[in-house]
């Protein structure tokens, strides 16, 4: 494996139906706290909270000075110092658990499916698929959202009408919005290959 190498990744929501998930492409070299940001634009999470990648007994995340969160003083590796690559190894093994919003517990199954070389001149991250859409933020987590599915299938229900003004009209759990979600992961690898030397990327 070396920095060229681009990982070919599997991002599963888990515990959610109707289900959600993506496939993006990553370089090996992407570092943990860019690898969280490219999930949450892929996704169509808000990152309006905290999150934690997972393997085995190792644990990373990243500093939140708003929150006031030290991951290396709870315990955790700074996620800025570590690289998908570098983790691959370390593990011995292609799957890392994602889990973001500590109180929700949305956890993400990220698995890679495959290892190739990256196309010349090209940017990455790059996302390749989407099925579903991710749960609206702050709505208690996999249980409480296919309740509040329920509701909102339900006009008779005594909380449809409240939990619709929450929702707001154009939330539809089968309309994924990929376009949408392509462009914010376009944008930040973009945004870094201005930002690495050298970065002339091209466009697909």
């Amino acid at each position: 494996m070396n920095a060229d190498t681009i990982a070919r990744i599997k991002i599963t929501l888990d515990k959610v139906k109707p289900a959600v998930w993506r496939r993006l492409e990553a370089p090996l070299d992407i570092t943990l706290d860019r690898l969280h940001l490219t999930i949450q634009a892929a996704m169509g999470w808000d990152d309006d909270h905290l999150h934690e990648f997972r393997a085995g007994k190792f644990r990373w995340s990243t500093p939140d000075s708003f929150a006031g969160w030290d991951p290396e003083a709870e315990g955790f590796t700074d996620a800025r110092k570590a690289r998908l690559g570098d983790i691959l190894e370390m593990i011995g093994a292609k799957k890392l658990v994602y889990v973001y919003d500590f109180g929700d517990n949305w956890v993400h199954t990220i698995k890679i499916e495959r290892l190739v070389d990256s196309e010349p001149g090209a940017f990455y991250p790059w996302l390749t698929e989407v099925s579903g859409r991710c749960p609206p933020e702050d709505c208690g987590g996999p249980w409480r959202y296919a309740r509040l599915l329920d509701v909102i299938k339900d006009p008779a229900h005594e909380r449809h009408d409240e939990l619709m003004e929450w929702l707001g009209d154009d939330f539809d759990p089968n309309v994924d919005g990929a376009e949408s979600l392509r462009a914010k992961v376009v944008a930040l690898a973009k945004r870094w290959s201005r930002e690495s030397a050298g970065g002339n990327a091209k466009s697909r």
